[in-house]
C-alpha cells in the first residue's frame, strides 16, 4: 500500500465509518446499560460525578472498531489478536461494570488475553540501543505480556474524569498514526486511524457532563488495542533508541500508573486499591474544573506525542539538523511542563496565571475541608462495618463453643 490520493480517501472513509458506527451505537448501548444495571453510582469521594451514570460505553467504541476493520482491513494475525482479545476484554468489562469483579480475576483474564496476543505473533523480541539490536530471547514473552497488561491498566486508571481516558487514547493514537506514516507501516496506520475514529464517535457523549462512561469495557479495550499496535509498529523501529517512541507517546498514563502503584505500596495498600491520588484528582483538588483538568492533560499528552513524532522523523531522515530540532522540541516540552507545574503549585499562582482564575483560595480551602469531612465519614463507616463483622464473628464463635460444650 502506498500513500497516494486513493489511499488517503480510503483511510478517511474507514475513519468516518468507525466514527459513525460508534456515534450511532452509543444511544442503544446507553439504554442497554440501564436495562442490565451497568450504572456507576457516586458512593464515595473518589468519584467525580454527582448522579448515576451508565458505564458500558466502550461497547460502542468496540462496535465501531470491529465494523470498520471487518470492512476495510485485510485479515492478519495482528487483527485476529485484536478481534479475539478485544472481544474477551469487552465481555470482562461488561461483567465488571455490572457486578464489580475482584481485581485478581480481572488481572488473570488480562494475562490470558495478553497470552492470546503473543500466540498470534505479537512479540517484543528486541529493541534498538544506539544502533545495536538487543534481543530478549526467552524474556520476550514476559516483557510483551507485561507491556500489554500494564498499558491496558494504565488507560483504565486514568479513566477518572469525563472524556479523559477516551480523549487521551485518541491523542496517543494520533501520535502512533503519525509515526506509522513516517515509517511507511500503512497497515498499522489504518488500524490506528480506525481506532481514532471510534474514539471520536464516542467522545460527544462522554465529554463533561458525560451522558455515559466507557467503563472498564472501553478502557481495557483501548489500552489493549494500543498496546498491541505499539508492539507491532513502535518497538521494532530502527532508531537510535527505539523504546523511547512508545514510552514518550504513552508517558502520561504510564507515569500516573507507576506513581499510583508506588503510592499505594508506601501506604501499605494493595497496588489495586482504588484511591483519590491520581493526577486528574489532584488537578480537581487544586481548583480546576473537570473541563480545565481534562484540557490540560490533553495538552500534555499531545506535547509528549509530538516529541515522539519529531524524534521518529529525525531518525528516519538521518539529518543532523532534524536531530537538533528533536532535542530542541524535547527541551521546550520539558520547560513548558516545568512552568505549568510552577503555575499550579500554589492557589495564588494558579489564579494569577489564568489556569484557574475562577477559583478563590477561600473556596479551595472550603472544598478541601468538605472532602476531608466526607473521607473521614467514609472511614468511620468502614470502621463500623468492620467492627460489626468482628462482633458477628465473635458471636458465631461463641455459639459454636457453646454447642461444643453442650
Amino acid at each position: 500500500m502506498e500513500l497516494d490520493l486513493t489511499t488517503v480517501i480510503f483511510f478517511a472513509v474507514a475513519v468516518i465509518c468507525a466514527a459513525l458506527v460508534s456515534y450511532t451505537m452509543t444511544p442503544p448501548v446507553r439504554l442497554l446499560a440501564f436495562r442490565i444495571g451497568a450504572i456507576d453510582i457516586p458512593t464515595d469521594s473518589r468519584r467525580m460525578h454527582k448522579k448515576p451514570t451508565p458505564r458500558i460505553g466502550g461497547l460502542a467504541i468496540f462496535a465501531g472498531f470491529m465494523v470498520a476493520t471487518l470492512v476495510f482491513c485485510d485479515p492478519s494475525s495482528e487483527l485476529y489478536a485484536l478481534w479475539i482479545g478485544g472481544a474477551v476484554l469487552v465481555i470482562l468489562g461488561i461483567i465488571d461494570d455490572i457486578f464489580r469483579l475482584p481485581a485478581w480475576i480481572k488481572l488473570l483474564v488480562q494475562l490470558c488475553v495478553a497470552g492470546i496476543a503473543v500466540c498470534f505473533g505479537v512479540l517484543i523480541d528486541h529493541i534498538t540501543l544506539f544502533g545495536l539490536m538487543i534481543k530478549f530471547g526467552y524474556f520476550s514473552v514476559p516483557i510483551t505480556i507485561l507491556w500489554i497488561v500494564g498499558l491496558s491498566n494504565a488507560i483504565n486508571l486514568i479513566d477518572g474524569l469525563d472524556g479523559l481516558a477516551c480523549g487521551v487514547s485518541a491523542i496517543t493514537a494520533v501520535s502512533v498514526f503519525a509515526v506509522m506514516l513516517i515509517t511507511g507501516d500503512y497497515t498499522s496506520a489504518l488500524l490506528t486511524a480506525i481506532l481514532i475514529g471510534a474514539c471520536f464517535g464516542f467522545l460527544p457523549y462522554n465529554k463533561n457532563p458525560a451522558r455515559i462512561f466507557m467503563g472498564d469495557t472501553g478502557s481495557l479495550f483501548l489500552g489493549y488495542t494500543l498496546s498491541v499496535i505499539s508492539v507491532q509498529g513502535l518497538f521494532k523501529l530502527h532508531t537510535v533508541l527505539s523504546f523511547l517512541v512508545p514510552l514518550s507517546i504513552f508517558a502520561l498514563p504510564i507515569l500516573d500508573t507507576l506513581v499510583a502503584i508506588i503510592r499505594r505500596i508506601c501506604h501499605g495498600q494493595s497496588p489495586f486499591h482504588p484511591d483519590r491520588g491520581h493526577l486528574h484528582h489532584r488537578l480537581v483538588d487544586m481548583g480546576f474544573t473537570h473541563k480545565e483538568a481534562v484540557r490540560l492533560l490533553y495538552a500534555i499528552s499531545a506535547l509528549l506525542g509530538l516529541v515522539a513524532v519529531v524524534y521518529t522523523d529525525a531518525m528516519f531522515q538521518e539529518s543532523r539538523m532534524k536531530v537538533w530540532k528533536t532535542l530542541i522540541m524535547l527541551g521546550v516540552a520539558a520547560v513548558i511542563i516545568i512552568f505549568i507545574y510552577i503555575c499550579m503549585k500554589k492557589p495564588s499562582t494558579r489564579i494569577l496565571s489564568g489556569l484557574a482564575e475562577h477559583v478563590s483560595e477561600i473556596r479551595l480551602e472550603e472544598e478541601k475541608q468538605e472532602r476531608a469531612e466526607k473521607e473521614a465519614e467514609e472511614a468511620a463507616q468502614e470502621k463500623e462495618k468492620k467492627e460489626e463483622k468482628e462482633e458477628k464473628k465473635a458471636e458465631k464463635e461463641k455459639e459454636s463453643d457453646n454447642e461444643n460444650n453442650g
